[in-house]
């Protein structure tokens, strides 16, 4: 069987390859995860086109990986098995832009930098995570479940109604856009869960083990008309919890993150290493930044009420904290964190992540708000014991919900040409995920090495998914080797 003459003739010879230095291209990520290449990279135009491959593939039990982006960080997209690469960078439509109902539906393929410019064009954004590169998918971090920043807004779930393909090659549609008529029908996609039961949670998390998204639904707001960027420094995580937990579930601010001193001096620093080094000596040990903004109905009253609310909590429960428009030292800060916090990662310039040392192992996960000075105190003291300097640990925790919880990240940057920092940063990263279960970390994103961690200590739930995995995926073709499977 001629497999890629098959493939050809599904998407066009031009868009299915075998040469090696393509396929070399896809066998590795920014994590230390060992490359794999697979054996056909295959570049569908649309649903039907991803159903025919998938379809081929499943009859002859050919393993899939679908990727929706050029940019990755946690092996999830590197072939274990070979087979076909579905590389889904050519669907990049944006689809609708619905101001009624205040959604945005789009391909796969889009990234950050296509969905914001557009959006900005009619006065709409999409609530973010921190810095996602400019060229990554969009719906790979909602499907991730990547944490906004932004947490003012009663977001059940930002996903909508979406469209996937089962492995076995059937295009289903979930939630609102499983009526008839869609996307012509009243409802417009505005319920994520739809008739029935709620499908859509199969496919988050899931690093393409349960079929191919193929597009999305997710709600967008107004661009602020005036923004007020605030800053406080800390010394004392437990204060700064206290702090957030007073205001955020009165609704104040629009986006809020906690950064330490290492990852917001790789984040500001524009003049190399000597730059990132002086920054993260002269940052506190702590930064909380702080949005209050104003949107399209009485902004300047809008925030008036939010810093008057903010001055009286200040003055009567929290004098000890010093909230302003300035970090003190560090004048025109503001200039650079809006942009940080409402738009990409620009292309073209290396991630933050990666431009301290090379390369970067996040571990981050969710607990209570104040169990987040026990996690810290379990790397620090962990961490020595691996070589790694404590000072140089990246701290990032993102206020969830108002505050009722939290997800801290801790980053070790590395250098990915050394095999021996390479392998203590993994084993760091390994024993750190052990601790951390213990104190009930919850890890919404088994990855790599801590999959198989996860899934032995919840052994009923691996049980259970791997019956569901066999019944949509009954070949066993999609990204196999990830999660349980």
């Amino acid at each position: 069987m001629d497999v890629k003459a098959k493939l050809s003739e599904i998407v066009g010879t031009r868009h299915v390859s075998d040469d090696p230095e393509v396929l070399g291209k896809y066998a590795a990520d920014f994590s230390y995860t060992p490359p794999g290449a697979p054996n056909y990279l295959v570049k569908p135009a649309d649903a039907g086109e991803v159903s025919a491959v998938l379809s081929f593939c499943n009859e002859h039990r050919i393993p899939v990986v679908p990727v929706s982006s050029k940019v990755h960080f946690y092996g999830a997209t590197i072939p274990k098995e070979g087979g076909v690469l579905l590389d889904m960078s050519r669907m990049n439509r944006i689809l609708e832009i619905d101001p009624d109902n205040r959604r945005v539906r789009f391909e796969a393929g889009v990234t950050w930098d296509k969905l914001t410019q557009s959006l900005k064009k009619k006065g709409y954004r999409v609530i973010m995570p921190l810095t996602p590169p400019a060229e990554r998918s969009v719906l790979t971090d909602f499907m991730e479940r990547e944490e906004p920043t932004n947490q003012v807004y009663d977001y059940g779930e930002p996903l909508e109604a979406m469209e996937v393909v089962w492995p076995t090659g059937e295009i289903f549609r979930m939630g609102s856009a499983s009526v008839d008529g869609y996307p012509d029908s009243m409802s417009k996609g505005g319920n994520p869960s739809g008739p029935g039961l709620d499908f859509y949670r199969f496919f988050q998390c899931a690093q393409g083990t349960m079929g191919v998204v193929t597009w999305t639904n997710l709600k967008m707001e107004s661009i602020p008309r005036m923004d007020k960027v605030l800053f406080a420094p800390m010394d004392d995580l437990d204060r700064a919890m206290e702090f957030l937990h007073r205001i955020l579930p009165r609704r104040i601010g629009q986006e809020v993150v906690l950064l330490n001193n290492v990852d917001l001096a790789a984040m500001l620093a524009d003049d190399g290493p000597e730059d990132f080094e002086r920054l993260k000596e002269q940052l506190p040990p702590w930064t909380l930044i702080l949005v209050v903004s104003g949107l399209l109905r009485r902004p300047e009253e809008k925030i008036a009420y939010e810093e008057n609310f903010l001055a009286e909590v200040l003055k009567n429960e929290f004098s000890d904290v010093r909230l302003g428009e300035n970090l003190p030292g560090f004048p025109g800060l503001t200039k650079k964190t809006l942009p940080m916090l409402r738009e990409p990662w620009p292309a073209g310039k290396p991630h933050w992540k990666l431009r301290v040392r090379g390369g970067c192992q996040s571990l981050q996960f969710h607990t209570r708000p104040m169990k987040a000075q026990l996690f810290v105190d379990i790397v620090e003291e962990l961490a020595p014991r691996y070589g790694y300097p404590i000072n140089d640990i990246g701290m990032y925790i993102q206020p969830i919900e108002h505050n009722r919880a939290c997800r801290p990240e801790f980053n070790f940057f590395y250098d990915p040409g050394d095999p021996e920092e390479v392998e203590a940063v993994r084993a760091l990263y390994k024993e750190a995920v052990t601790l951390m279960l213990n104190e009930g970390a919850v890890f919404t994103r088994p990855y790599g090495d801590l999959a198989p961690i996860v899934y032995e200590r919840a052994a009923s739930y691996a049980s259970h998914l791997k019956r569901l995995k066999k019944v949509f995926d009954p070949n066993h073709i999609m990204n196999p080797g990830n999660l349980c499977f």
